[in-house]
């Protein structure tokens, strides 16, 4: 699946149509892993497509850049007319004026510039580079939103599905009080107590119906698509223990993050920027060559040159000192910034798996709390239908029960989440 991952981000990157991977519409009623919501994504997301389109201002530089290594041709065409000067005022009413007309057509070649042109073009290789690196982000950042959020709406789903189970039992144990209470078993108070233990039940069940309604909206706008039509999730919040060696990962972050990745791109290009800063100290030889005709009257005479032009520059009023000043600043900066953000991956790298042991842990110990909370409403609901129990012994029962499930889902969810952070701080999709 990653590879079809990889295969339309290249796809959007060269803005090539790919093969078809899947539908990017959602059906009604259609069950959607999380790999078919990240398929949608990619396709649909505008951030992604925006990214995508940068690529192509990148492609676009370059090849403003190579415009350099190619002659330049351009068509000129004049027309004058010219009043001679006289000594005396009264003079101009007798003189005659000329005109002349003019067209040609020039050619223009730089033949060296001292490395100008390469650096340019290098400039804008590196910069189109960075721009692949900062698609390559989105996309990374995309599909862990994706991720979040369709853990998320998982996670209200069980919530939803906990209350709706909460409300059945409080039902049964009303039913069993007000039997008890119609045979005389059971005083007025187990009955009043049950119908209110239910209603509060029932609001809990309309905030997880609320939540389940947030959440299905909150991944609508992750996957780009916020009119989606009404659909399920076919996945669990299932965990699998996952441990990885904390070198190896901050190794492959450093390797594989495309927001750093980007940062050395951009680095790059502006070591390639003092290059082209220095070579405003050196000259640049170009050669000319013009066609045309011209005269006062038609028809007009034909002419031409060839030509070259040395131009030295000798003072620019310190213009080519200061952008190597400002180029050099430019690298420090971009330095610094590759420093800084490589701490921050570090910091990104530790949360991830203190979050991730904290979760495990989260989640074993849930786990205990729902069996032991299980066993200990048969208790009170065997102890009640015996005649031994009291209904707040139940009631007590039953809240612990929709506790420790609800921390259970809970934890399962943070520890999906906790996983696809620590994915997405080495740079893995």
């Amino acid at each position: 699946m990653k590879n079809c991952w990889l295969l339309l981000v290249i796809s959007l990157m060269f803005l090539i149509p790919g093969p078809v991977i899947g539908e990017d519409t959602i059906k009604p009623g259609e069950r959607l892993k999380l790999d078919r919501c990240i398929e949608i994504a990619l396709t649909k997301h505008p951030d992604i497509t925006a990214a995508a389109h940068q690529i192509r201002i990148g492609d676009s530089r370059i090849g403003q850049a190579r415009s350099g290594y190619f002659p330049q041709v351009n068509m000129e065409t004049g027309y004058d007319r010219t009043q001679a000067y006289k000594s005396g005022v009264s003079n101009l009413a007798g003189s005659s004026a000329t005109d002349f007309y003019s067209g040609r057509l020039v050619l223009s070649q730089n033949v060296f510039d001292f490395g100008r042109t390469p650096a340019k073009v290098g400039i804008a290789h590196f910069n189109r580079d960075a721009f692949r690196q900062d698609l390559a982000n989105v996309t990374s950042l995309v599909i862990f939103n994706v991720k979040q959020s369709y853990h998320a709406m998982l996670q209200a789903e069980e919530n939803r599905r906990v209350a709706q189970e909460t409300v059945e039992q409080f039902q049964r144990h009303l039913d069993i009080a007000k039997g008890f209470f119609e045979v005389g078993l059971k005083p007025k108070f187990d009955v009043t107590k049950a119908e209110v233990d239910l209603s509060n039940a029932r609001l809990s069940l309309i905030k997880a119906e609320n939540a389940l309604r947030i959440g299905r909206v909150t991944l609508n706008n992750a996957i780009g698509m916020p009119d989606a039509p009404v659909y399920a999730l076919d996945n669990a919040l299932l965990f699998e223990r996952y441990e990885p060696s904390y070198p190896d990962a901050l190794q492959k972050a450093y390797d594989n993050r495309p927001d750093l990745q980007s940062l050395l791109y951009r680095e790059t290009a502006a070591r390639k920027s003092l290059d082209l800063a220095q070579a405003g100290h050196y000259p640049t030889l170009t050669g000319q060559a013009n066609y045309g005709y011209g005269g006062r009257d038609f028809p007009l005479g034909e002419g031409w040159s060839v030509g070259g032009s040395l131009n030295i520059p000798i003072f620019s009023g310190y213009l080519v000192e200061n952008q190597i000043s400002e180029s050099k600043a430019n690298i420090d900066v971009l330095s610094a910034n590759v420093e800084s953000l490589k701490q921050q991956i570090r910091l990104e790298i530790d949360q991830a798996f203190s979050n991730l042991r904290e979760t495990t842990s989260r989640v074993e110990t849930t786990e205990l709390t729902v069996r032991q909370a299980r066993e200990n409403l048969e208790l009170a609901e065997g102890r009640y239908t015996s005649g031994l129990g009291s209904p707040i012994e139940v009631t007590d029962a039953l809240l612990a029960l929709n506790n420790a499930r609800t921390a259970n889902i809970s934890a399962l969810a943070d520890y999906r989440n906790a996983l696809a952070a620590l994915e997405r701080a080495i740079g893995v999709k």
